[in-house]
């Protein structure tokens, strides 16, 4: 398996992808995406052809990269890993799709930024595997299509409705990727635990999944600090006590909310008295970036009920002003 991972990594980032599953009979969730997966990955075996294109769309700490590997593993194929930001002109591309040998996997995160003039060259690219080549300047300049292998783009976003339509419609696998429940996020934390060689009882991996706002990646996360707990204690037992401890010293209630949420509706209820506001302007007034607000903030208020997303901007509800009363984390 070829990896070209341009993004750099942290050490941590490098430990989560020894959590990550290989195959998809070890992928807990997405039961519905991983039997159309499962079908499509076979259907391409049997006929020898590339794998459809594939469109992962979701919040951020889903399994989106993990599942385009899953992808590759089961296909027994190449797998090229980038980022849209690193793409910034059609040569960046070019350069990409001239290393594919056939039926290769090209995975492009957050898709949804590519610039336009690259995403027109995407698009006989996936539908031809034929590359537009434009050669000199001016005058001078000579343009020629070059055949490309067929090959499989794996494009992951967490801002679908960003995505121009003539992008999204050359998907044939367009997976929209849900948010996990707590029995699932329970086995990804037994699972994880078994690899760190914890033991973790069952109170305590159903109090991880129920702080885990419903991602694997956020899940694993705090594993790893109930873990530190656990090797400054010479323990490998993990009691529900080390994780309530963990949870105090990062402020995370048992909805799974963290200091910023709860700031976040707090503005929308004090300082706007819950008239909408865009999220640049919340983004102002918190001192935070808006895409932090938008990709990793908002998806999980919505889902809780807490904020209401309106023509005019966001506001709170008043389940969220509920939950503002009754909580006593700052």
């Amino acid at each position: 398996m070829t990896d070209l991972i341009h993004e750099k990594t942290t050490p941590e980032d490098r430990e989560t992808v020894n959590l990550r599953p290989q195959k998809l009979k070890e992928f807990v969730g997405q039961e519905h995406l991983k039997e159309l997966l499962s079908l499509a990955i076979e259907s391409a075996k049997i006929t020898g052809n590339a794998l459809d294109h594939v469109l992962l769309s979701g919040s951020p700490g889903l399994g989106k990269t993990t599942l385009s590997t899953i992808i590759a593993n089961e296909l027994g194929l190449n797998i090229y890993v980038t980022s849209a930001p690193i793409i910034e002109k059609p040569a960046d591309l070019a350069d990409l799709l001239i290393t594919l040998e056939p039926r290769d996997i090209l995975f492009i995160d957050e898709i949804h930024g590519l610039p336009k003039m690259v995403e027109e060259v995407l698009y006989s690219a996936m539908e031809d595997y034929q590359l537009d080549v434009s050669i000199g300047r001016g005058k001078k300049s000579s343009a020629f299509r070059l055949d490309l292998p067929p090959f499989t783009l794996i494009g992951a976003t967490t801002l679908a409705g960003l995505l121009a339509a003539p992008l999204r419609n050359r998907f044939g696998l367009q997976l929209d990727m849900e948010f996990y429940t707590q029995d699932e996020l329970s086995l990804i934390v037994q699972r994880s635990a078994k690899l760190f060689g914890l033991e973790i009882d069952k109170e305590a991996s159903g109090m991880l999944a129920q702080r885990s706002r419903g991602t694997a990646r956020l899940v694993n996360r705090l594993l790893k600090r109930v873990r530190d707990l656990a090797v400054v204690n010479h323990t490998t037992k993990v009691t529900v006590e080390y994780v309530q401890k963990i949870m105090d010293i990062l402020r995370i209630d048992n909805h799974g909310m963290d200091s910023l949420d709860r700031k976040i509706l707090r503005v929308l209820d004090e300082v706007y008295d819950g008239k909408p506001v865009g999220v640049k302007t919340m983004a102002a007034s918190l001192s935070v970036a808006s895409e932090t607000i938008a990709e990793v903030h908002e998806p999980y208020l919505l889902s809780k009920g807490f904020l209401a997303r309106t023509s005019r901007g966001r506001t709170i509800t008043e389940k969220g002003r509920k939950y503002l009363a009754e909580v006593t984390l700052l």
